[in-house]
């Protein structure tokens, strides 16, 4: 494994009935919170209202940034930039899934002078933020315990991913009832997107990584058990906690600790995503299976280690591409059995923006990934694969 350095500060609080625990946090920062939600799912399950009595309680000055898209978009952070500057904010509370990217997008650019889209785009360096706070509806990206975030510029049909050392949350509230009210298909692109974050990190070129590697599949198992149950039981606290828990996991630093993951899916699509505006989970149940395919020879025996140990393979009698390959049909089958999509053409998505698409995936170079390094006609391929 590579030498490394591991940072996280965020205060992780999970379980039900935590949501009380605001009026222990929120007073360390300030009275003047901006609270950034998406659309009505948290005023229809309830849970905007107790947020505003809990904030209410400790004498909190609210400002509201509603309607938070599910891609995030640069225009609504400038909103939320220009608030926090207006109103003197102390703290951003973000309630939701998607509405924690925008959010981190707002503490960062409320500290710094020009348009937040130079830091995004690698042009300037974030070099402070507002401390953020987060109330989690949707177990999936992990956002709550990272300092990753991704925002769609409508204007250059662009969706990028960033981070800084200043983008992560103070403190994430995690009550698994919370996720009750989201919808099962929701629920389905949650569970592909932890899973992908999860393959990601294991694709790497590192050597003597067998924690990380188990500890990897071990949450894949996690996930895989307990996605089909819940499908059937949207309400059942066991297993919304296993699954809001792996997303977390997924994606906070631990697993990725000592290897370098390979991360060229996710650019793939987003370039998808940002071009046709699908869920993001959606586009990563597709794209994800014809990556592994095509990069299948990379390293036969990685693949073939995921079949068997995952996916339950018997590699008697096979080698270790013939069980790689088993292992992908069966992540396939495995998300076609949930309800993800397989085809670019379950979204209406044909050839026409192949070349726009692979164009966005090189904006930082003419090549990415760490498994294997991908360039423009290996991109195309991959698309074309998924079509």
């Amino acid at each position: 494994m590579k030498s490394f350095e591991f940072y996280n500060p965020t205060r992780l609080i999970f379980g039900k009935g935590q949501l009380e625990t605001l009026k222990r946090e929120v007073p360390k920062y300030g009275k003047n919170v901006l609270l950034v939600y998406g659309g009505g799912s948290i005023k229809r399950a309830g849970l905007y209202d107790q947020v505003i009595k809990y904030l209410g309680e400790i004498g909190a000055n609210v400002t509201e940034l509603a309607g938070v898209e599910p891609n995030p978009r640069l225009t609504t952070v400038h909103k939320g930039v220009e608030l926090c500057k207006a109103n003197n904010i102390d703290l951003v509370l973000a309630v939701g899934g998607s509405v924690i990217d925008c959010a981190k997008a707002i503490v960062v650019g409320a500290k710094y002078d020009g348009d937040m889209w130079d830091i995004i785009e690698r042009k300037a360096a974030a070099t402070d933020a507002l401390p953020l706070g987060v109330v989690l509806t949707m177990a999936a990206t992990g956002s709550e315990m990272n300092s990753g975030s991704v925002i769609t510029n409508s204007d250059t049909q662009e969706k990028l991913g960033w981070g800084s050392a200043y983008s992560f949350p103070a403190f994430s509230i995690l009550d698994p009832e919370f996720t009750y009210s989201l919808p099962k298909d929701q629920t389905v692109y949650g569970m592909v997107d932890m899973m992908s974050h999860v393959l990601e990190t294991y694709f790497h070129p590192e050597q003597n990584t067998q924690v990380q590697d188990g500890s990897c599949e071990s949450v894949l198992r996690a996930v895989i058990e307990a996605a089909p149950q819940l499908i059937n039981d949207l309400e059942n606290y066991e297993l919304r906690s296993t699954i809001m828990y792996s997303g977390t996991m997924a994606l906070n630093g631990v697993l990725s600790m000592g290897v370098t993951g390979d991360w060229a899916t996710h650019n793939i699509e987003h370039a998808v995503s940002a071009v046709y505006d699908i869920p993001h989970g959606g586009g990563l149940s597709i794209l994800f299976p014809n990556w592994m395919q095509y990069n299948l020879k990379v390293d036969p025996a990685r693949f073939a280690k995921l079949a068997v140990n995952v996916f339950n393979v018997d590699p008697a009698g096979k080698s270790d591409e013939e069980v790689g390959a088993a292992g992908i049909q069966a992540l396939r089958d495995f998300w076609t059995s949930i309800g993800a999509p397989s085809r670019l053409a379950d979204y209406d998505i044909d050839d026409s923006q192949i070349d726009l698409m692979v164009e966005k995936t090189l904006k930082f170079g003419p090549s990415f990934g760490n498994f294997a390094k991908l360039q423009a006609d290996d991109v195309r391929e991959i698309y074309r694969m998924s079509l």
